[in-house]
């Protein structure tokens, strides 16, 4: 069975997840570190793709982001992603390949599922038992939104500006969300949805934004033929 193309809408906010071939490790020092954060820095600013949320791993990163241009996103991973094996097949005296493929991506409901993604994001190394704290994981996020550090990478989301009226009750907002964490049941939605490449949100969400393309979003039954539902709505952001 041939592989669905990515699905990429202007405009969403997309979770995306790029692993380590075999699971190596993708980062091996502070400067490869330092390095893909300036790369997604520059590309994502070409390509005009924001990014809300991001956390780089040993053997691989997430990145919570919103394309303001068609072709924007494949464009600035390609970018990234080449760019960064050269210099690092360079620099650890190394050859071929350093990525599992394509990287993995879903477009997730706004309102629904971006901040459990934001913590899901910044609550990576905490599950890996690398930290206790988000706060103390130096390659996510967290520091940003949490108000220890300015992070130039992040643009924040306009849901992240309405937890408060204030950047001290923004950031006090957003830490209680973290530390509060999420339920198994938005955790594998999250992971199960980026992995896959299905849509994530309601009926609704889904079946409105199913006018916007011809790419399937949801896994049908087998033997199920699509059909692209007829809706001239625009569907919720």
């Amino acid at each position: 069975m041939a592989r669905l193309p990515r699905l990429t809408v202007t405009g969403y906010p997309h979770h995306v997840i790029l692993r380590g071939n075999n699971r190596q490790d993708i980062f091996r020092s502070t400067a490869d570190y330092q390095r893909m954060l300036d790369l997604l820095f520059e590309h994502s600013r070409t390509h005009k793709v924001d990014i809300h949320a991001y956390v780089l791993m040993g053997n691989h990163l997430h990145l919570l982001l919103t394309p303001q241009e068609d072709q924007g996103l494949p464009k600035m991973m390609q970018a990234v992603g080449r760019s960064y094996v050269q210099v690092f097949n360079k620099v650890h005296a190394r050859t071929g390949t350093l990525w599992e493929g394509r990287y993995r991506s879903t477009l997730i409901q706004t309102d629904r599922y971006l901040l459990a993604c934001m913590a899901y994001i910044d609550l990576n190394p905490v599950r890996a038992h690398m930290v206790t704290k988000p706060e103390d994981y130096a390659w996510s996020s967290y520091g940003h939104y949490a108000g220890h550090r300015t992070d130039r990478l992040v643009t924040p989301h306009a849901l992240y500006w309405g937890l408060g009226n204030t950047p001290f009750a923004r950031e006090a907002a957003y830490a209680e969300l973290v530390r509060t964490g999420l339920s198994a049941d938005q955790q594998g939605a999250l992971t199960d949805a980026t992995l896959s490449g299905w849509a994530l949100g309601d009926a609704r969400f889904v079946a409105d934004l199913q006018t916007q393309t011809e790419r399937r979003l949801v896994k049908t039954k087998p033997g199920r033929p699509f059909s692209k539902p007829k809706n001239t709505e625009k569907p919720e952001k």
